[in-house]
Order: C-alpha cells, then structure tokens, then sequence
C-alpha cells in the first residue's frame, strides 16, 4: 500500500479534528479526499505528510510509519498544502534550484527542473520573482517543487485554486496522467475535478470517515434509491407529498417543482400519477433523476 491510516485521531485541546478513521491507497490511484470546511481533510493530510503528529492511531506511506521514520516519508511523498507557502522574493528557477538541494538531487537537478519547468506551463514565467507572479502562476511552482524529486506519493490540497478555466483542464490533465505511475490524494471543493480526475472517493465529515468508495458506486449506494423529479403546474400544499407511501423524503427545489426520493422509482411514479389524479393536480412534468456526486456529498454531509 502506498498510504495506509489505521486508527488515525487529533484533538486539538477540546476538539477532535480526525476521529479514528482509516483508509488505504494503492499505488497508480487518484483518489478524491472530500469534506465540508472543517471536516479533517487538511489535518489528516499534514498528518500523512510529517507536518503534525498524531494524538493516536498510524499513518504509513510506503511502508514508513510518519512518526518513526518522518525522513523517509519525506523523500517519497510530494506535497502541495492548500496556502502554498513559497518564498516571494526568490526567482522561479532559484526556489526550485533552493528545493532541490533540499533534496539533495545532485547532477541530475538541473535536467530535473527544466523538465518541471515545462510540465507545470512555467516556462514564460521562470524568469520572474514567484511574488510578481498571478496567483495561477503561484500555484503552478507549488505544484513544480512538490513533484521536483519524483515522489512515489502525492500529497495535493486544492491543487487547482486561483487557475484560469484553462489553467485548470491543463494541471487537471497532468495530475490524471500521473495515475498509473503515482499515488494521488486531491483535496478539492470542486466536484467536476474530482470526477474527471479520480478513480475513488472518501468523505470525510465532523472528522469521521461517512463514505470510501467509487464515484458510481457512491451513487448508487446513496439512494438504495432513486429520484423522481416532478413539477407541477401550480404551487400545491407541501403536506400533501407526505401522503405518497413509497416516499422515503422529499425536497422542493423550485415553487412547483420537487425531488422525491425512493426504493422503488417505478412504483413512486405510478403512485404519484395516481395521487395527483385524486387531488385534482396537474403535473407538468415527471423524470427520473440521477444522483450526482454533488447529491451524494450534500447527504452524507448534511448540507
């Protein structure tokens, strides 16, 4: 396994920030870390990359435990924390020149940063000061220096914040190539990279693990279910939806329009038809709806 947490728990004083969760990663995968603000991802994640221990519980990441070994964690992952700390007054190719003696690269250092250079899109800009540098640029050296050593394991925390749509598809992109070779773990609020990019999800919420597994099955699982969406021609009593019997919970989404969930969509459909017809209520329109990511995460979060 590329990263394995057991157990893993930090209180901060009176708050537990990560509450006894575990999960593992296989080398080659991109997987989704999901939350609210506050949840735990950031806390976990400086964690598995040495920056604060534990209060209990492991973290391993190639096999080295992050508290026994933190050297050796370090060499092999690669970490983009979600401030992007860099040195402003360094130029480009210096603050990558200065990472890369931090990880003593030797001869084969400048060959390396070059090759960063071009992959990160840097090459216009690496002859300036990183602070004279677009937030986008800024984000692209942080991305530059956590891959500079060729780390087995990736570490990105919001890797995309402050790009251009462009800027975005591209970086996106490159983490996606990575898979196969790395293992990624992508903290991100924005569920359209999360399903380009990633093979797997976990969400984490009030620092406990609610769900770990594929996008598609996430949503399935999320509804045992399914989703009716049904607009009606005039705004009618919201009490009268909680007389459908293969109603499992309902939402108004517009003044006359409802998502209604259930086990059974087909028998809920039929239901409804027939409900609508003993009240007098004209439906304008009846589908199926499927569950998106942004769904399963708003109900496993509570948001």
């Amino acid at each position: 396994m590329s990263i394995k947490v057991s157990s893993l728990t930090k209180v901060y004083d009176t708050q537990k920030a990560v509450d006894n969760i575990s999960f593992e990663l296989r080398k080659g995968e991109i997987v989704g870390f999901l939350g609210p603000n506050g949840a735990g991802k950031s806390t976990t994640m400086k964690i598995i990359t040495t920056y604060l221990p534990a209060t209990s519980g492991s973290a391993l990441v190639c096999g080295y435990d992050v508290e026994q070994n933190p050297m050796e964690v370090r060499k092999r992952v690669g970490y983009l924390p979600e401030s992007n700390p860099l040195y402003f007054e360094m130029y480009v190719r210096e603050y990558l020149e200065f990472t890369a003696g931090i990880h003593q690269l030797g001869k084969g250092s400048k060959k390396r940063i070059e090759e960063m250079i071009a992959m990160t899109g840097l090459g216009k800009e690496s002859h300036k000061k990183i602070g004279a540098l677009s937030k986008g640029y800024k984000q692209r050296v942080g991305l530059a220096q956590a891959m500079l050593h060729d780390p087995e394991v990736l570490i990105l925390d919001e890797p995309t914040s402050g790009l251009d749509p462009n800027q975005i598809v591209e970086i996106r992109n490159l983490i996606k190539n990575l898979g196969g070779e790395k293992t990624v773990l992508l903290s991100t609020h924005i569920m359209q990279e999360v399903q380009a990019m990633c093979s797997r999800v976990i969400i984490i919420n009030n620092g406990k693990i609610v769900a770990d597994n594929s996008i598609e099955k996430l949503q399935q699982a999320n509804t045992n279910q399914g989703a009716l969406m049904v607009t009606f021609e005039k705004e009618i009593n919201p009490s009268l939806i909680k007389e459908l019997k293969n109603l499992q919970s309902s939402e108004q989404t517009a003044t006359n329009t409802w998502k209604l969930l259930t086990k059974d969509p087909d028998a809920l459909r039929k239901e409804v038809m027939q409900w609508a017809l003993n009240h007098d209520i004209s439906i304008s329109s009846l589908q199926a709806k499927t569950e998106s990511l942004e769904d399963v995460f708003r109900t496993l979060t509570g948001k």
